[in-house]
């Protein structure tokens, strides 16, 4: 049997093969781009510690200066007194000599005047410094957007250099002998001869497309899942004969195109499966979905012609191998029947298509349809469906428009079974509900503030803090246990624009956005500021119900103290320990319903929200986590309480325009306290 390069055949291939390249050109370039912001991020981290140990040494100078300046104003008040006691002396005895009281009175007053100069001149240094280390950990925060960012554009490059080599074409050259036997006829034996040869071309076919993978020692191992699939193009017969032994020998030249369920690739590289969305949607378990795809051809599948003549090169008809996909096929259409192509898309991500009553899986779609009238429906979870009736007589592409269902009032819900919640309309301040459940039970109260933000009883507990799943950052680790020996109760859902204007209608605040130099947003890549946002303009457009933005650690902490002059009760940011417990809330993976992102279960970059990459979404649109927290993954950064020895703060959460990764609940940006920019926020702990 011989076998023809796959890359030398035919024009095709060639051009293939120039995809292919460019594919390979891609996953290199973003890798080496990955590599040298990498080491960058590595750089600034070694300079942010150098500086920070700077700072330290900085201020521990300060210090010395400042207990000397104490030291020199003794000496300074001493030499004082002792000079005046002198003079009171000379009055008595003129011929007493003062010149050392004197010297030694002007000595302290330079001294003690030089250290006062020498404090100003380290308190400037120190606060030079620390701009700098204000500007470093901004590029640091900005280098890990980049990375993660650079990360998701990886495995979108690696998907789809995939399926270009699983959907490239080239021909073989097949010859095959067989034993003809007694029982059939010479036409018998041709036909199952040629049978034979075209089921061992496509298995050669399908072998070679795995041996040829880029990435094949990771890809191979998980063959049977890959649903590969060969289409013949075209074959023929270029020789045959028949020996008098009763052999069958026949040459066959065959071109192949290949094929792979593509919403499998994600599963076939160990990546999240949203990077395979756009192929449909994503099997929910991954490579552990267990349905096998045939790869060879069955006889069933094969036509061929009846003519005996075997000196003369004959066709075989194209035959396409379909695998069976997860949802329910069509009905059978007989093969007479007139296929047409159907393009379907709609307004709305992973949404389902229903065709005839069969699910065809999402949007966007292109199939070959029998030409006749069909039912057509598009349906999404909150949206009226989309139904129509079409005589389809041609190619034809509908554009379903899906339009959201009126939103009842939302109540925050655990998404663990069964969960006690309870619900009070209070006209007054709202009193103190206080649970000692253990974190199993995940129970849940709430109450409403007159600011209309609902509270969440956060349980007494323990719980690991930091990196769990070893796909982290570096200040994540190294993971510790934490135990929270009594309840608090935390606002639900972030600080609303709303909120933050009753505060600032009855206080007059101005925030530090307003003050000076504006509100930070992200353009190329890193913060920029724009002296005209601020909470009110942030940059997009936003309604009273979005979380309010543009606003620093010292102005959310100028809202706590005013909330709790208006309760009666203490609210305050909460500390890292709180905000990640209750994020958390008894789960252990890096987001409340796992380890992947998911499509459109949060607000972040690249989340298949209607929000991602282009605004924060109004508080409150995707479901809670188990202690009613909405909006724990992604939408705005949080601010959380430094302590009392940081000189930065804390961000927790992730954001609608930041990398999936960083919307993990361990993730931590640290910022300076007067950063503000139109991607962080903040929500309230009420202390017991």
């Amino acid at each position: 049997m011989r076998i023809a390069p796959l890359s030398l055949l035919i024009s095709a291939t060639l051009l293939a093969a120039n995809v292919f390249a460019q594919d390979t050109a891609t996953v290199t370039a973003i890798e080496a781009e990955l590599s040298v912001k990498q080491n960058e991020l590595e750089n600034y981290t070694q300079i942010l510690d150098k500086h920070l140990s700077e700072e330290t040494r900085l201020v521990s100078q300060l210090d010395l200066l400042r207990n000397r300046s104490t030291e020199l104003d003794k000496e300074k008040n001493q030499a004082l007194d002792a000079m005046n006691e002198l003079y009171r002396r000379l009055i008595d005895d003129p011929s007493l000599n003062i010149s050392a009281a004197q010297t030694r009175y002007q000595e302290a007053v330079a001294l003690h005047k030089q250290n006062k100069e020498d404090i100003t001149m380290q308190l400037a240094a120190i606060a030079s410094h620390r701009q700098d280390i204000k500007q470093i950990r901004i590029t640091k925060h900005t280098l890990v957007n980049t990375l993660e960012s650079l990360k998701d554009q990886l495995s979108t490059a690696r998907v789809e250099r995939l399926r270009n080599e699983f959907s490239r074409e080239g021909t073989l050259e097949i010859e095959h002998t067989i034993n003809c036997k007694r029982t059939e006829t010479l036409a018998a034996c041709e036909q199952r001869g040629q049978q034979m040869g075209l089921q061992k071309s496509t298995q050669r076919f399908i072998d070679q497309l795995f041996a040829n993978l880029t990435e094949q020692r990771l890809v191979e191992p998980k063959r049977n899942l890959a649903g590969a699939q060969v289409k013949v193009v075209s074959s023929h017969v270029t020789a045959s004969s028949f020996s008098g032994q009763g052999n069958y020998s026949v040459n066959l030249s065959v071109t192949m195109r290949g094929d792979v369920n593509a919403s499998r690739l994600c599963g076939l590289l160990s990546v999240d499966n949203r990077f395979c969305s756009e192929y449909g949607t994503p099997l929910s378990g991954g490579i552990g979905y267990h349905n096998s795809y045939p790869t060879t051809f069955s006889d069933t599948q094969l036509n061929y012609a009846e003519d005996n003549a075997v000196t003369q090169p004959r066709t075989v008809m194209p035959v396409v191998e379909r695998a069976p996909t997860p949802v329910a096929s069509a009905p059978v259409q007989k093969q007479t029947d007139k296929l047409v192509e159907l393009t379907l898309r709609s307004n709305v991500y992973d949404d389902e298509v229903f065709i005839n009553g069969v699910s065809y899986g999402s949007t966007k779609l292109n199939l070959q349809i029998p030409v006749g009238m069909h039912e057509i429906e598009v349906r999404k979870l909150g949206y009226e469906p989309y139904k129509t009736r079409v005589n389809i007589r041609r190619a034809q592409t509908i554009h379903a428009q899906l339009v959201k269902k009126p939103r009842a009032a939302k109540v925050a819900q655990p998404l663990s079974s069964n969960p006690k919640v309870e619900t009070k309309k209070v006209e007054q301040p709202a009193v103190s509900l206080v649970s000692e459940s253990p974190v199993t039970s995940q129970a849940v109260s709430l109450v409403n503030q007159s600011v209309n933000n609902q509270i969440s009883i956060i349980p007494a507990g323990s719980f690991k803090m930091g990196d769990l799943t070893g796909n982290g950052l570096a200040n994540e680790r190294p993971v510790v246990e934490k135990v929270l020996s009594n309840s608090y109760a935390m606002q639900s859902k972030e600080v609303t624009v709303s909120e933050f204007r009753r505060f600032v209608q009855s206080t007059g605040f101005t925030t530090d956005a307003e003050k000076a130099k504006g509100c930070a947003y992200y353009r190329n890549g890193e913060p920029v500021w724009e002296l005209d946002y601020n909470w009110q303009n942030p940059g997009y457009e936003q309604s009273e119900n979005f979380p309010v933005v543009c606003v620093s650690y010292e102005d959310a902490k100028a809202y706590a103290n005013w909330l709790s002059g208006e309760e009666g009760k203490q609210y305050r940011l909460p500390n890292e320990v709180e905000w990640e417990y209750a994020a958390r809330a008894g789960t252990t993976s890096e987001y409340p319903w796992g380890n992947e992102i998911g499509k459109n279960l949060a607000n972040c970059g690249w989340c298949g929200s209607e929000w991602s990459n282009r605004s924060a979404a109004p508080v409150g649109e995707f479901a809670p986590n188990n202690y009613g927290l909405y909006d724990t993954v992604g939408n705005v950064w949080e601010w959380t309480q430094k302590r009392a020895s940081q000189n930065d703060v804390t961000v927790r959460g992730g954001a609608w325009n930041f990398a999936p990764s960083l919307a993990r609940v361990s993730t931590r940006l640290a910022l300076a306290p007067d950063f503000r920019a139109n991607y962080i926020g903040f929500r309230l702990v009420r202390e017991r």
